[in-house]
C-alpha cells in the first residue's frame, strides 16, 4: 500500500486551507477508490398479512339489550358479544368466531320474535 500524501486544492478554495469534511471525503475516495456499482439496486417487498376480521356484533347486541330485550335474550347476546371481543383481543380467532356466531343467533332470534309478534298484531288491527 502506497502511503503518499497528496494535497488537493479546488480552484474555488485556492488560497484557503480545505475544511475537515472535504479532506475526509477526498481521503476516502483516494483510499477506497471511486464508488462502484456492479449490480443494479434491489428492492425488498414485505407482505404483511391482515388479520381475519371477526365481527363481534357488540353494537347490535347492545341495541337489542337496550330496546328489544324479551326474556333477557338481548343481555345474553351482549355477554356473548363481549366474550367474542375478548377472544379476538387475545388472538383466539376460532373462539371469537364461535362466540360471535352465538351472539348473532341470539340477535336474529330476538328480531324474529319481535317480527313474529308485531306483524300479526298489525295485521289483526287492520281488520
Amino acid at each position: 500500500m502506497n502511503h503518499t500524501v497528496q494535497t488537493f486544492f479546488s480552484p474555488v478554495n485556492s488560497g484557503q486551507p480545505p475544511n475537515y469534511e472535504m479532506l475526509k471525503e477526498e481521503h476516502e475516495v483516494a483510499m477506497l477508490g471511486a464508488p462502484h456499482n456492479p449490480a443494479p439496486p434491489t428492492s425488498t417487498v414485505i407482505h404483511i398479512r391482515s388479520e381475519t376480521s371477526v365481527p363481534d356484533h357488540v353494537v347490535w347486541s347492545l341495541f337489542n339489550t337496550l330496546f328489544m330485550n324479551p326474556c333477557c335474550l338481548g343481555f345474553i347476546a351482549f355477554a356473548y358479544s363481549m366474550k367474542s371481543r375478548d377472544r379476538k383481543t387475545v388472538g383466539d380467532l376460532t373462539g371469537a368466531q364461535a362466540y360471535a356466531s352465538t351472539a348473532k343467533s341470539l340477535i336474529l332470534g330476538i328480531l324474529m320474535t319481535i317480527l313474529l309478534i308485531v306483524i300479526p298484531v298489525l295485521i289483526f288491527q287492520a281488520y
